[in-house]
C-alpha cells in the first residue's frame, strides 16, 4: 500500500472513532430521556441505562479479542449492525410501551448489545491502525477522538437534535451515521476485502430502512402516542431540555400532558387554580408584587390579574417552549384569557433556585406551582433549603403557597412537604417560625389536591375571605370546607425533605405505587 492510502486508512478510521462516539451517547442519552418520559423518575432511569451500557461495552471489549480475521470487514458489519439496532431502538421501545406493555426487558436487551457492539470497535480499530502506528500513539488518538466525540453528542442532544428532530428521527439520523461510516470504511478498505458484494447489499438495505424509518417517525410517534392517550392529539413538541409537550383534544375539552403526565384538564382546571390562588390573596392586604415559580401555563396569572392592586407578576418558568406554547397557541391564549402577553406579567425562563439565588426582589405573595416531586430535580425545590430561599424573598406580612401533591393518594409526601417548610421557617433567624395552613380541594381529573399555604404570622382558616370576585367554584361554604381533614388524609409523622436523602421522593413514590401499581 502506498504512503497516502495508508494516510486515507489512519485519517478515516481516527474520524470513524469521533463519529462512533458521537453515535454511542447518542443512544445512551436516547434511551435515558425515552425512558423517563414514559416511566418517569429521570435519575433511575439515567442511572440504569448508562451503568448498563458501560458494563456491556466492557463485555464487548472482552470479547473482541476472538475477532482474528478480516478485521476492516468485521468492523464494517458491526457498523451497519449498530446503525440498523440504534436507529429502530426508539420506535421498538415506544411500540414495546406502548402495545406489549413489556418496556423493561426491551429495553435492558437493546442497551445491552448496543453497548457490546460499541464496545469492539474501539480496540478493533487500534488493531487495525496497529500497522500505522505504536500501541502508545494508537490509544492516544483513538480515545481522544472518542471523548471529543462525546462532548460533541452531550451538546448536539439537548440543544438540536432532540428540540429540532424529536426522539425517533434522532435516532434513525444516529443510526445513518453509523452505516454511513461503515460505507466509507468499505471504500478505504477495498483493496483488502474480498467479496464486496454482500457487504454493498447489506449497506444499501441499512441505509434505505433507515431513510424509511426516518421519514416515517412522526407519523409512527403519532399512532403510538394515540394509543396512550384517551384523545385526539393535536400538538406534540420535544423541548430542550428535553420535555415532551402534548395537548389532546376531545370536542371543546383540552388536555396538557408533560413527558405523559397530566398538568391540566380544561373542563375542571379553574378549581386547582381558583384554590390556589384565592386563599392566599384574601389574606395578604393590597399585594402588588407577586412571584409565581412554575405555572407556565399562564392559569395561575389568569386568576391574579383579576385583582387590580396587583401591579407586576413575574411568571419563572424553566422552559420557554412551555411559555412560548400559552403565549401563541390560539386554542390555549382564551383559557388563559391571554396572561402571558399581560404587560403586568413578566416571564422570566430560569431554574427557580437560580432565579430566587440573584434576585434582590421582595414579594407581597408567592405562589408554587411546580410538578409533583417525582424525581430528585423537582424534589429539591420542596426542600427545606429552597424553602428557606424563597423566605428570603416574601415580605414581612407576605404570604406563600405550594401545590402539594395528593394529601389521599400521597398522604405522607404532602405532610412532609408541610414538616419541610415549618422546619425551613427557622433555619435563617432561630426564633422566627414560618406558620404552616395546609388545605385540599377536589379536582376531578386528578382527585384529592392538597396546597400548603406558610407565612410569618400565625395563619388560621377564619382569617381566610374571599376578595368578592365571580368565582366558578370557590364560595365562602366551599372555602371553609377546604381546611378540613377526613381521618384517611390527616396530619402522619414524616421526616422533612433535605437535600442531602429526599424522604419526600421515598414517600411520594410509596403512596402513588399504593394506589396505582
Amino acid at each position: 500500500m502506498t504512503e497516502a492510502g495508508k494516510f486515507h486508512q489512519q485519517l478515516a478510521l481516527l474520524a470513524a472513532a469521533f463519529v462512533i462516539a458521537i453515535c454511542g451517547l447518542i443512544y445512551e442519552l436516547l434511551a435515558g430521556t425515552l425512558s423517563s418520559y414514559l416511566l418517569g423518575d429521570s435519575v433511575y432511569q439515567f442511572s440504569l441505562v448508562i451503568g448498563l451500557f458501560m458494563s456491556s461495552m466492557g463485555v464487548g471489549a472482552w470479547w473482541s479479542r476472538f475477532l482474528e480475521q478480516e478485521l476492516p470487514r468485521q468492523f464494517i458489519r458491526l457498523q451497519l449492525l449498530i446503525g440498523v439496532l440504534g436507529g429502530l431502538s426508539a420506535p421498538l421501545l415506544f411500540f414495546a410501551f406502548a402495545i406489549l406493555d413489556n418496556y423493561t426487558p426491551l429495553l435492558l436487551v437493546l442497551v445491552f448489545l448496543q453497548g457490546a457492539m460499541l464496545g469492539i470497535e474501539i480496540p478493533l480499530i487500534i488493531r487495525i491502525l496497529q500497522e500505522h502506528f505504536s500501541l502508545r500513539v494508537n490509544v492516544s488518538n483513538v480515545f481522544t477522538a472518542d471523548y471529543i466525540g462525546a462532548l460533541l453528542a452531550a451538546l448536539l442532544f439537548p440543544l438540536v437534535l432532540v428540540p429540532q428532530l424529536g426522539l425517533l428521527q434522532t435516532g434513525f439520523l444516529t443510526g445513518l451515521l453509523n452505516v454511513v461510516v461503515g460505507v466509507l470504511a468499505l471504500y478505504v478498505f477495498r483493496a483488502e476485502i474480498p467479496r464486496l458484494r454482500p457487504l454493498l447489499l447489506a449497506s444499501v438495505v441499512a441505509v434505505v430502512m433507515l431513510l424509511v424509518g426516518f421519514a416515517w417517525s412522526e407519523r409512527f410517534t403519532s399512532a403510538m402516542e394515540n394509543r396512550l392517550y384517551q384523545d385526539e392529539i393535536i400538538f406534540t413538541q420535544d423541548s430542550q431540555f428535553q420535555q415532551r409537550l402534548i395537548l389532546t383534544r376531545r370536542g371543546e375539552r383540552i388536555r396538557f400532558y408533560l413527558n405523559g403526565a397530566l398538568q391540566f384538564d380544561s373542563f375542571d382546571e379553574y378549581r386547582y387554580h381558583e384554590s390556589l390562588v384565592h386563599p392566599v390573596m384574601g389574606l395578604v392586604r393590597d399585594p402588588a408584587n407577586v412571584l409565581i415559580l412554575g405555572g407556565g401555563d399562564g392559569l395561575a396569572a389568569r386568576e391574579l390579574l383579576r385583582y387590580p392592586t396587583v401591579k407586576q407578576i413575574t411568571l419563572v418558568d424553566l422552559d420557554p417552549a412551555v411559555t412560548q406554547l400559552f403565549k401563541a397557541n390560539p386554542l390555549l391564549r382564551p383559557l388563559n384569557q391571554d396572561s402571558l402577553n399581560n404587560p403586568r406579567v413578566q416571564v422570566v425562563n430560569q431554574d427557580a433556585w437560580k432565579f430566587l439565588e440573584a434576585s434582590p426582589q421582595l414579594y407581597d405573595a408567592i405562589f408554587i406551582d411546580l410538578p409533583d416531586p417525582n424525581n430528585t430535580s423537582l424534589s429539591r425545590l420542596y426542600s427545606t433549603a429552597f424553602y428557606t430561599l424563597v423566605k428570603q424573598h416574601l415580605a414581612q406580612t407576605g404570604v406563600m403557597v405550594t401545590q402539594a401533591t395528593s394529601p389521599l393518594y400521597s398522604r405522607q409526601a404532602f405532610w412532609c412537604i408541610d414538616a419541610t417548610m415549618q422546619q425551613a421557617g427557622g433555619e435563617v433567624v432561630k426564633q422566627e417560625r414560618w406558620f404552616t395552613l395546609p388545605y385540599h380541594v377536589h379536582v376531578p381529573s386528578f382527585g384529592e389536591w392538597g396546597f400548603v399555604m406558610a407565612s410569618r404570622q400565625p395563619l388560621r382558616p377564619q382569617q381566610v375571605q374571599l376578595a368578592g370576585l365571580e368565582y366558578r367554584f370557590l364560595n365562602t361554604v366551599i372555602l371553609s370546607q377546604l381546611f378540613e381533614f377526613p381521618s384517611d388524609m390527616g396530619r402522619v409523622a414524616v421526616e422533612p425533605n433535605q437535600l442531602s436523602t429526599h424522604p419526600l421522593l421515598r414517600y411520594y413514590e410509596a403512596g402513588w405505587a399504593q394506589w396505582y401499581q
